[in-house]
């Protein structure tokens, strides 16, 4: 990911923040030498290795899981809030349209919990409890009959993902002059999008850190 040091986030907490956040995110790889991506749930180990590891799971019969038998990197892409900046936002002069957003890219290489049942539904359990916890009637996984859950492990492959390299990058108008930032944070803020308030909360947040 092209990242200019401005806009780089080297905190390995507010990047596994980011990625907790908004979990939802991309794998990406290659299969037979062409670009492969799926979206995918994942989970966040923050505690293992120097980056965390990853934990994730795709349906057996998604082809790209296959080629990590070669032990290949792959790359796991998180992004969080975006939104469109106009020049309008800032003081007269010359100035150009741009994208205000926060993602990060995690590298590693997969290892596969092929042999260990056990633990992919350890791992599906962790991942529905944690989208189930703010329900006021959580589905829980542990409570199916035992043949559902035979049937469901046998048709997914989990992975665990070990992070070796950790990219972030938090382009926030760190390039542009206090007045226009807070110009920027007026405008986003004041918006009826969500996501473009979202930005707003993150530019004052470094603006007040």
């Amino acid at each position: 990911m092209y990242v200019p040091k401005q806009f780089a986030e080297e905190d390995i907490s507010t990047c596994h923040d980011l990625i907790e956040a908004n979990n939802f995110g991309l794998l990406v790889s290659s299969v037979d030498g062409a670009p492969f991506a799926s979206h995918l749930p994942f989970m966040l180990d923050r505690e293992r290795g120097p980056y965390g590891t990853l934990v994730v799971h795709m349906a057996r019969a998604n082809p790209q899981w296959r080629s990590f038998s070669d032990g290949g990197e792959v790359l796991s892409i998180f992004s969080g809030p975006h939104a469109y900046i106009s020049p309008n936002w800032y003081r007269p002069g010359k100035s150009v349209p741009t994208w205000n957003y926060v993602s990060v890219h995690a590298y590693g290489t997969p290892s596969l919990l092929e042999e260990q049942p056990r633990e992919t539904l350890d791992m599906m359990e962790d991942l529905v409890d944690a989208h189930e916890q703010s329900s006021d009637r959580p589905w829980r996984l542990r409570d199916q009959p035992a043949d559902f859950l035979e049937a469901m492990v046998r048709g997914i492959v989990a992975m665990e993902i070990p992070i070796t390299r950790l990219e972030g990058k938090a382009k926030l108008s760190q390039n542009r002059a206090a007045a226009d930032r807070a110009g920027v944070i007026e405008a986003l803020g004041g918006s009826d999008d969500q996501t473009a308030r979202a930005v707003a909360a993150l530019m004052r947040e470094r603006e007040s850190g």
